[in-house]
């Protein structure tokens, strides 16, 4: 068990049978009334997101996840496989089981696979990663940083916002938490 005041992002929790991923968390200490944490949650199963208020001093219990650095190797139709680093075991997950973190998969990517009593819960992408525009409207003299947005569909088939000045073959950072477009690289 631990305390609210022991939140950090990141953190596991188990609520209601379910795991949770702290994303963001906040204490408030108004001027009148008891002290509480605001936290965003994600369910680590089914990747939704919920808003949760805890009493300050609440305890919850912590969700201890066995997280195993893994690479991704290839993917067959809705299979996706990945190699452990350390045994060199395979093992292969299903387009369900990845949800939209399949958009930012590239090949030999080192990413954290995730295990919860022994059963496999899903993955934990880095939060950067580089990928390659592949389609785009071409740039046009005298467009600027901070003109506007055009959308960009990079190699993993990931469509985003990018300024006027990116075109095709550009390599970009994407934030995996939110999906958007960082910098160019």
């Amino acid at each position: 068990m631990i305390s609210t005041s022991d939140f950090r992002t990141g953190l596991t929790i188990e609520l209601g049978g379910e795991v949770y991923i702290i994303i963001d968390f906040q204490h408030v200490k108004p001027g009148k009334g008891a002290a509480f944490v605001r936290t965003k949650l994600k369910n680590i199963k089914s990747g939704a997101t919920t808003e949760r208020t805890f009493r300050a001093g609440e305890k919850v219990e912590r969700a201890i996840m066995d997280r195993r650095e893994m690479q991704y190797l290839y993917n067959s139709g809705d299979e996706y496989f990945m190699m452990d680093t350390e045994s060199y075991e395979q093992i292969s997950l299903s387009r369900e089981q990845l949800g939209n973190d399949v958009k930012y998969l590239k090949e030999n990517m080192l990413i954290n696979v995730l295990f919860y009593q022994g059963q496999l819960i899903g993955i934990e992408l880095p939060y950067f990663v580089e990928l390659t525009v592949v389609d785009t409207e071409p740039g046009i003299k005298g467009d600027t940083a901070s003109g506007g947005s055009k959308p960009a569909t990079l190699e993993t088939g990931l469509v985003v916002q990018v300024p006027f000045f990116i075109n095709v073959g550009d390599v970009l950072r994407i934030d995996t938490r939110t999906g958007e477009y960082i910098e160019r690289v």
